[in-house]
């Protein structure tokens, strides 16, 4: 009787990483269903949120929108990533980079309205102009980190060059 004991392992091994890999896209599905979701209901609630303001002044109005649409968009660069992991099985750094840069956007944005108000109190208007200006430091690091990723990939297209490449007209 022949002795398979070497073909075994690699049968197992072949059977997890199948699995494995079944496990890894249900997970990521869930990921993206859970986003695709909550971004949805983000939607509906800056409708309802600009709605429910609209009889307050409008840099208020504004302000509320724009951090909400921020958090979308923090949400919708999320699916993008786990759509590309889906794609590719392996987990894309540029991706979280822009999700770093909106959220430190995000905050900046929220913390110069409130640095406004804070005028009068001089410590706490200090420690928000000094919480901006690392925020502002970071979204800076972060930037030039994806452009340095960005330029270590040559046979990647710049989808933002392609779009006006392909929507203007050929040349006479």
């Amino acid at each position: 009787m022949p002795d398979n004991t070497d073909a075994h392992p690699e049968e197992r091994q072949r059977l997890a990483d199948r699995v494995l890999s079944v496990v890894e896209d249900a997970i990521y599905w869930a990921i993206a269903v859970m986003l695709v979701i909550g971004s949805g209901a983000l939607l509906v609630s800056q409708f309802n949120t600009m709605l429910r303001l609209r009889s307050t002044p409008a840099n208020t109005i504004m302000l509320e929108i724009l951090d909400g649409l921020l958090l979308i968009f923090i949400f919708v660069e999320l699916l993008y990533a786990v759509r590309t992991s889906l794609r590719s099985h392996e987990i894309a750094v540029e991706p979280f980079l822009i999700v770093g840069m909106l959220a430190g956007i995000k905050e900046i944005v929220v913390l110069s309205v409130e640095a406004a108000t804070l005028l009068d109190n001089g410590p706490n208007f200090a420690r928000a102009v000094v919480e901006i200006g690392v925020l502002g430091g970071v979204v800076l690091i972060l930037a030039l980190a994806a452009f340095i990723l960005r330029g270590r990939r040559p046979g990647r297209d710049d989808p933002g060059t392609k779009a006006v490449e392909e929507q203007s007209p050929a040349p006479a």
